[in-house]
């Protein structure tokens, strides 16, 4: 197994490759080779920055809607939306903070590996998540385990 690159660029925002407008990463590459990690830092910035758009927006909308309803439906159906509105808030709160660690590990060098077993953790299973931490086979076991201590 490699190990993994250190890579500090991703911190300062100074590409770590040049990619083509159509880049996907490929088996054909080096597994995290400056392209991979470069492709995976602008995916992440980019979701990073709609959902802090999104909240943004979201912000806007909440100071807009601050009147009463007179109604006590109406009411109950405001402030459901509004609770609704606050928990996805919340959760994208969370997730940008997995994308911010993400980021980290991609200026450190340790993006793309498992955090249990440092195997690569593999360019499909990062393209569907990118935040990912656990290979599959770790994340498999990782949610076994919850399963038995749950029941």
């Amino acid at each position: 197994m490699s190990t993994p690159k250190t890579h500090d660029a991703a911190e300062d925002d100074t590409p770590l490759a040049t990619l083509p407008p159509d880049y996907h990463p490929s088996q054909d590459e080096e597994y995290m080779c400056p392209r991979h990690l470069e492709y995976f830092r602008l995916k992440l910035e980019g979701w990073k920055a709609d959902l802090l758009s999104e909240s943004v927006e979201t912000i806007h909308h909440m100071q807009e809607e601050t009147h009463n309803e007179p109604d006590l439906a109406d009411r109950a159906t405001t402030e459901t939306d509004r609770a609704f509105e606050l928990r996805t808030r919340d959760r994208e709160r969370k997730l940008i903070n997995k994308i911010n660690e993400a980021l980290m590990r991609i200026a450190d060098g340790s993006y793309g590996y498992c955090e249990e077993t440092d195997d690569p953790i593999g360019l499909a299973r990062l393209e569907a998540r990118a935040i990912a931490t656990l290979c599959l086979e770790a994340q498999e076991r990782h949610e076994r385990d919850e399963k038995v201590h749950s029941d």
